[in-house]
């Protein structure tokens, strides 16, 4: 079993910026991909930014040039660094942990990012 704890989340005004910040703890696999989805109401959950051990990283488009993963795997914390952000980035930001080759994934609670001015 693993468990997320994601935190970060808050209320900015748009081209603002935040930093969220998920720690996993449990039994971790040491080949996994750590990564932030987003779901805004009404929308389905989507991809925003993922990083793997390995160090291979991937983007949803929308968020490219603007948002910013990284991790550390000493401490199995992942890390998203969000500028620029818009009224559409508004949603609830899930951390999510994936073992491939165990065919198994934990998701975190959420964290609520709402950009408004």
């Amino acid at each position: 079993q693993v468990h997320l704890v994601e935190s970060g989340g808050g209320l900015v005004q748009p081209g603002g910026s935040l930093r969220l910040s998920c720690v996993a703890s449990g039994s971790i696999f040491a080949y996994n991909t750590m990564g932030w989805y987003r779901q805004a109401p009404g929308k389905q959950r989507e991809l925003v930014a993922t990083h793997s051990t390995l160090g291979s990283t991937n983007y949803a488009d929308s968020v490219k040039g603007r948002f910013t993963i990284s991790r550390d795997n000493a401490e199995n914390t992942v890390y998203l660094q969000m500028n620029s952000l818009k009224s559409e980035d508004t949603a609830v930001y899930y951390c999510r942990i994936q073992f491939p080759t165990h065919g198994l994934d934990f998701w975190g609670q959420g964290t609520q990012v709402t950009v408004s001015s």
